[in-house]
């Protein structure tokens, strides 16, 4: 049986409403982007989740965010060994290239992989790449606390592991060394799907991004 197929009518259609929409708009910025390159100040580690979606979420234009997105969002620990990966080499590229000022980790509600680090179903597949990869959550699962504590365990969860993934950017010594200096901020929010809400977080908690009407969002003091 042959594993090729039409290309997506969705795509198709989405494609040619962008270049009758927002192409013509955009055209000098996508001409000025090809010549000298791009040069994103921030850097987003997000969710593959397809709810999640933070050129949309944060209403941005080409060239002006670089974003990296895996399951449940995370980032592991520096581990000088030799391993390819592909959060390793984005960061490497964005901190030491692209001289990101921002790396912001979105974290969102109803995470399904977060979930399936709680719940710990049966493997879908032999090698068991889901719950191998969440097994990163573990730390996380610690700070979170017992699950018949305070609040819903998921959201803990989710939040839990947006401060790990944090922490774990420090272990990256070109990074750290960038956050030391006044180079490199660093940054986690948390997105509601159901209710479109905005959480930024604030020392130990998280604040809401107040609602500002037409214009850009301002963050509540």
């Amino acid at each position: 049986m042959s594993a090729t197929s039409e290309f997506p009518a969705r795509l198709i259609e989405g494609y040619r409403d962008f270049l009758a929409g927002r192409m013509p708009t955009e055209r000098e910025r996508y001409r000025e982007l090809a010549k000298r390159g791009q040069s994103p100040a921030i850097m987003i580690i997000g969710c593959c989740d397809s709810r999640v979606s933070p050129e949309v979420i944060f209403d941005t234009h080409p060239g002006e965010l670089f974003v990296v997105r895996n399951i449940a969002n995370l980032v592991p620990p520096y581990a000088p060994d030799g391993v390819c990966h592909g959060v390793f080499a984005a960061l490497e590229y964005a901190v030491q290239v692209l001289k990101v000022k921002h790396i912001v980790v979105l974290g969102h509600a109803r995470c399904g992989g977060i979930r399936a680090y709680a719940e710990h179903g049966p493997p879908l597949s032999p090698g068991d790449s889901i719950h191998k990869w969440m097994s990163l959550i573990a730390p996380a699962a610690e700070l979170a606390g017992p699950r018949d504590g305070e609040g819903d365990y998921l959201t803990r969860l989710e939040q839990a592991s947006i401060t790990k993934c944090l922490e774990n950017l420090l272990t990256f010594p070109y990074l750290a060394d960038a956050v030391r200096s006044g180079r490199l901020f660093l940054h986690g929010c948390y997105f509601d799907v159901a209710t479109g809400q905005m959480f930024v977080r604030d020392g130990a908690g998280y604040r809401e991004i107040a609602h500002a009407g037409p214009a850009r969002a301002a963050v509540a003091g």
